[in-house]
């Protein structure tokens, strides 16, 4: 079959600067996909990447755009190279949902249970709220328990350690027992400082995981953390795109993956992956817009570990 398409950039402000190990961002930039079949039926994807990541740029994304014509077919759809991971997701998202519909109005079996379970599936979904980085992180976390949400990230790396294992101490005080704290450094630490963070971890007894502790290229030291304390590690920046998660589960890693999926690759390919290998998932945001966390919450519903929160409370960031 073929479709029409168009494609449109969009930025959106973040309300504060987000501060991580990788620098400051303060708007998110990206690609809004429409797809239209013969029948006029409509298939919205985004390519949100995140090239710091190991995403492809936005800049080789719109070029990429530009050059594929303005109507396409699945086969150029399935034909997108792995090295624009966020291209082939934006475009085969918006190519499930046209499918989906197909289905829908051709009255195949099942069609409206399947939709009715997913989108119940969405509202059983926990969500861990991301919150400030440093001390604002102290009085920040109240709003997202009142609204619900009982897991709450915070990202390390970012000032000097000493002031933040203070902060931390505090915040470990400050949070109600029934809280779970997830630790994230981007990447950011030495070795001995993971250690640092884990020891500390391990005493205060409400953290779920650290997330990447050490870079990508320090893989071995993580697997040999990994066993060395009782708080889980998770992989995020090692795991960026499917073949990186395919290589660090080939090369044993069986701890926490924390898939970014808007920026993994092929939605399929990823699903494939995580149906075939009994692994321990958790589904992430890029401060994608509500277009790309829609297809990334059917795969959360689908295929992410039943008893941790999805990394999506994140929609504070931004001014609406």
């Amino acid at each position: 079959m073929t479709y029409c398409f168009e494609f449109h950039p969009y930025q959106r402000q973040f309300r504060h600067p987000l501060t991580t190990h990788h620098g400051v961002w303060k708007v998110r930039e990206g690609i809004i996909l429409r797809l239209m079949d013969k029948k006029g039926r409509v298939g919205w994807g985004e390519i949100a990447p995140l090239p710091w990541f190991g995403s492809e740029t936005l800049e080789q994304a719109l070029t990429f755009c530009q050059q594929f014509p303005s109507q396409i077919t699945s086969t150029d759809i399935f034909s997108i190279p792995a090295e624009l991971p966020a291209c082939q997701f934006g475009f085969e998202s918006a190519w499930e949902v046209l499918v989906a519909r197909d289905r829908e109005d051709k009255g195949e079996s099942q069609i409206e249970t399947e939709k009715t379970s997913l989108s119940l599936s969405h509202t059983s979904l926990k969500y861990s709220y991301l919150l400030p980085t440093g001390e604002a992180a102290l009085t920040s976390w109240q709003q997202g328990w009142q609204q619900g949400d009982r897991t709450f990230k915070w990202k390390i790396g970012v000032t000097s350690m000493e002031s933040e294992l203070r902060w931390f101490d505090q915040l470990v005080q400050a949070l109600p027992q029934s809280a779970q704290l997830r630790l994230d450094a981007n990447g950011g630490l030495t070795q001995n400082q993971a250690q640092q963070w884990l020891q500390m971890a391990d005493q205060a007894g409400i953290v779920e995981f650290l997330e990447q502790p050490l870079p990508p290229e320090e893989f071995a030291a993580m697997r040999a953390m990994y066993d060395q304390y009782r708080t889980a590690i998770a992989l995020d920046e090692s795991v960026a795109t499917l073949n990186q998660l395919k290589t660090c589960y080939q090369q044993g890693w069986r701890g926490i993956f924390v898939i970014k999926a808007a920026i993994a690759g092929s939605p399929k390919q990823l699903r494939q992956f995580c149906q075939t290998h009994d692994i321990d998932v958790v589904f992430s945001s890029v401060f994608e817009s509500a277009i790309a966390r829609q297809a990334v919450l059917n795969l959360a519903a689908e295929l992410s570990h039943p008893h941790r929160a999805v990394g999506f409370g994140v929609n504070h960031w931004f001014v609406e």
